[in-house]
């Protein structure tokens, strides 16, 4: 009987091991990779071309290694983590299909990026450093328009942005969820913020203020179920179901269902075999979870509402 996932191709890049690979949005046809390096290839599927891109030479000191990137939804961009945490730490853009730097978003913050997430629309950042302090950096104007701190941070490790907000300001994304060292999870609703930063004059959205964003929001909802680091926050594209997991204990995982932010209690159970997660994904249908684990193996849930 044919193997029923045949291996289409392969690439080997020698000397580099691979930390980010990444499809490209929104045909999927080229792939992104990086490793430990001062710079990352671009493999274009329907041609088979590979491209090496090396770092600009005068950014060489904050851009040590591109092993840190993730694409904008779009497909149109790239954000770069920096090496340097002068200042906080900071993110340089660049063209997804020229792969020329564009700008940078410097943030605030101790202890350097901790993650960051485009705004669903790719027309700006959310970045979060590892104290808590979290900027919104808007491309359209090419700054950052808002900073506001994360309710009792102590470690934060990873951030996401899920659902719809209804507006079109901060990038149309509704729910934001930051997760910390001690296993804590803040979700926060956005929409307000967005209306706020419609109303702000342009008098004001051409100055650094806050554009009606809250300099210390209190989350919707406190999530405390998970007791080691948060490695992975996941959001359902229908903007219904939230994932977070922990990859530092054995069957860490919760869903959390959304608007109520409540987490489920029938699964996963006691006897779910997760073992430690190493990978979480939700089909874009949103009908499928994937989770993978340490062991090398990767199970698939049908999610039925």
């Amino acid at each position: 009987a044919p193997a029923p996932n045949p291996l289409l191709t392969s690439l080997h890049i020698k000397r580099t091991p691979i930390h980010t690979s990444a499809f490209a949005a929104p045909t999927g046809n080229k792939i992104f990779a990086s490793g430990r390096r001062r710079y990352f290839h671009i493999w274009d599927l329907d041609t088979g071309k590979v491209d090496k891109v090396n770092g600009s030479s005068d950014r060489k000191e904050e851009q040590k290694s591109m092993e840190r990137f993730k694409l904008s939804p779009c497909g149109r961009f790239v954000g770069l983590v920096g090496t340097a945490r002068k200042g906080g730490g900071l993110i340089n853009v660049l063209d997804a299909n020229t792969a020329q730097w564009i700008a940078q978003v410097r943030v605030d913050g101790r202890g350097g990026v901790a993650d960051f997430a485009w705004w669903s629309d790719g027309e700006g950042l959310t970045v979060v450093s590892k104290n808590g302090e979290v900027s919104e950096w808007d491309g359209r104007v090419g700054r950052v328009v808002a900073r506001w701190v994360d309710a009792g941070a102590v470690g934060t490790t990873v951030l996401s942005l899920g659902g719809r907000s209804g507006r079109t300001q901060l990038g149309g994304d509704r729910w934001i969820a930051i997760g910390s060292s001690s296993g804590i999870v803040n979700v926060y609703d956005r929409r307000e913020w967005a209306a706020a930063y419609a109303k702000a004059s342009a008098a004001e959205k051409d100055s650094p203020a806050q554009s009606g964003i809250p300099r210390n929001p209190d989350p919707v909802r406190v999530l405390d179920q998970l007791t080691t680091p948060i490695s992975h926050l996941v959001f359902a594209p229908d903007g219904q179901m939230m994932v977070m997991a922990s990859r530092w204990k054995r069957d860490a995982l919760r869903l959390v269902h959304l608007p109520t932010c409540t987490v489920y209690r029938n699964w996963p159970t006691s006897n779910t075999p997760l073992g430690r997660i190493s990978s979480v994904a939700i089909s874009p249908n949103s009908e499928q979870l994937a989770v993978g684990n340490e062991q090398g193996g990767i199970r698939l849930w049908e999610i039925r509402g």
